[in-house]
């Protein structure tokens, strides 16, 4: 059996205020032409279906059009929610889709949903874990100690009933590590401490764990266990990472083999770096393709004192620079001085006030005001049982 895995689609999403809707719809119908060329028989997304927890009505189209299109080759899709996602509304209408091969996971009620596929070695068992807390997991084990992200991954794996002798894949949105190793990261994802972790020994009854929120692609723990990774690069730190979605053959149980496809995107996101005179001179200009002058640009200026509108310049040349910054003896004064002032502002803020910059950099709103309080109140409540 084939299996294709991708995640962390963030479909919706904007860039430094580039919207990406056009380099994301290019990506998925990059992700049909490997479906119908290499025999695909299920499509796997762990999760970060979209971007945001209310996507745009073009996000939702998108993802509509996709998802249609995914059912009209024949092949499975069975995908999950990711902490970007409201799983309420990625399980909306998941009866009629199933009945369409378009396998959603539901929203966590203490049980984990499984799909079972066939082929010539037997079944195979897909467990669609959606991205969960502790808090999410503990009233549906109100008798055991759940103090981690780990300690609740554990128990919902636990409460699975898989079958050894079968064939088992794991979809899964988590910050999943490895020991005390975590995985190679981007400025695009976040976690808080380390707190979230997900040690992926809780993986390790399934023959293969799809692996979504780091967007860089790549194994954690055991070949077997993988970050796709995300379709697109979706910040300057990613500019070095190409992206691949993992090809997955299951043969008889024990055997299974990974080939990493290339995704190549609309327009590449790139760095280039030099003094501005250069990087617009006429022998560069003349040395461009279409695609240099199109890709994605986080442009690092070298010049001894910013020059005078920079941006309007670079842009009479690239039409798509998302960035400047400046790397000089003033630039490197400054940045010091900013990450000291950032340090020191950090440290005067109260444990409830850093909480609350966690909550709305993870959801992209801020604590309501019950939520606020309810956060002080365990806070509180902590403290005391110390």
């Amino acid at each position: 059996m084939r299996l294709l895995h991708i995640s962390d689609l963030h479909i919706g999403k904007q860039v430094n205020e580039f919207p990406m809707l056009d380099d994301q719809r290019f990506m998925l119908e990059r992700i049909l032409d490997i479906i119908r060329t290499r025999k695909v028989d299920a499509l796997l997304i762990a999760g970060d279906i979209y971007d945001r927890s209310a996507p745009s009505a073009d996000a939702v189209a998108c993802v509509d059009w996709f998802l249609s299109a995914v059912a009209k080759t024949g092949v499975a899709c069975i995908a999950v929610p990711g902490n970007h996602d409201s799983a309420e509304r990625v399980a909306y209408a998941s009866d009629l889709l199933a009945e369409n091969g378009v396998h959603l996971a539901p929203v966590y009620n203490g049980e984990i949903a499984h799909i079972g596929l066939e082929d010539e070695h037997g079944p195979v068992v897909f467990w669609l874990f959606p991205f969960l807390k502790p808090a999410i997991v503990r009233p549906f084990f109100p008798n055991e100690e759940i103090a981690t992200y780990t300690d609740a991954l554990r128990l919902v794996v636990d409460s699975c009933p898989l079958d050894s002798t079968m064939r088992n894949v794991a979809l899964t949105h988590q910050f999943v590590t490895y020991g005390g190793t975590q995985p190679d990261r981007t400025d695009s994802e976040l976690s808080l401490g380390g707190v979230d972790n997900v040690d992926v020994g809780v993986f390790d009854a399934f023959d293969y764990v799809a692996i979504g929120h780091v967007h860089r692609p790549q194994r954690i723990g055991r070949d077997t266990a993988r970050y796709s990774g995300s379709l697109l690069k979706y910040s300057a730190s990613e500019v070095d990472h190409p992206k691949s979605a993992p090809l997955v053959t299951l043969g008889e149980k024990g055997s299974v083999d990974i080939e990493l496809i290339p995704l190549e995107p609309l327009h590449d996101m790139r760095r280039i770096r030099g003094p501005l005179a250069d990087l617009v001179s006429d022998e560069t200009v003349a040395e461009l393709s279409q695609s240099d002058r199109e890709n994605y640009l986080h442009v690092v200026l070298t010049d001894a004192f910013p020059p005078i509108d920079a941006l309007s310049t670079l842009r009479s040349v690239y039409q798509n620079v998302m960035s400047i910054s400046y790397d000089n003896a003033h630039s490197e004064s400054d940045a010091a001085h900013d990450a000291e002032e950032e340090e020191n502002a950090l440290e005067r803020l109260s444990p409830i006030e850093l909480f609350a910059r966690f909550y709305e950099s993870q959801n992209g709103k801020p604590l309501t005001q019950n939520q606020n309080k309810l956060a002080v109140n365990a806070l509180e409540n902590n403290e005391e049982n110390r």
